[in-house]
């Protein structure tokens, strides 16, 4: 198993900055891919950004693409998402998730952090 936890969000104004970040335990030695998602309330759960942890290459949906920043530390246990200029439609709950090398999709998941941009 592979546990995720995120951290850093919270209330900014539009234009603001946060970063988010997501701490990786467990047998995280069976993990590629880590993405962030995004859900607001009543919507689907997008992704908005993703990392190759073998690679590094990196895919950022149009909507955050030149505003987000997708990275890891040098353990690649730890995912953040510098989050500029941000918007209101930017308001969701975001979280990490991680794939297993076994399996199609991402199957590990975090409990997920609110992120809620003002006008």
């Amino acid at each position: 198993q592979v546990q995720l936890v995120e951290s850093g969000g919270g209330l900014v104004q539009a234009g603001g900055s946060l970063r988010l970040s997501c701490s990786a335990s467990g047998r995280t030695f069976i993990t590629n891919a880590m993405a962030w998602f995004r859900q607001a309330p009543g919507k689907n759960r997008d992704k908005i950004a993703a990392i190759s942890r073998t690679t590094g290459i990196t895919y950022y949906a149009d909507s955050v693409k030149g505003r987000f920043t997708i990275s890891l530390d040098n353990a690649k246990t730890t995912m953040y998402l510098q989050m500029n200029n941000l918007k209101p439609d930017d308001t969701a709950v975001y979280y990490c998730a991680a794939d297993d090398i076994a399996a199609a999709d991402y199957t590990y998941w975090g409990q997920g952090t609110q992120v809620t941009v003002s006008s």
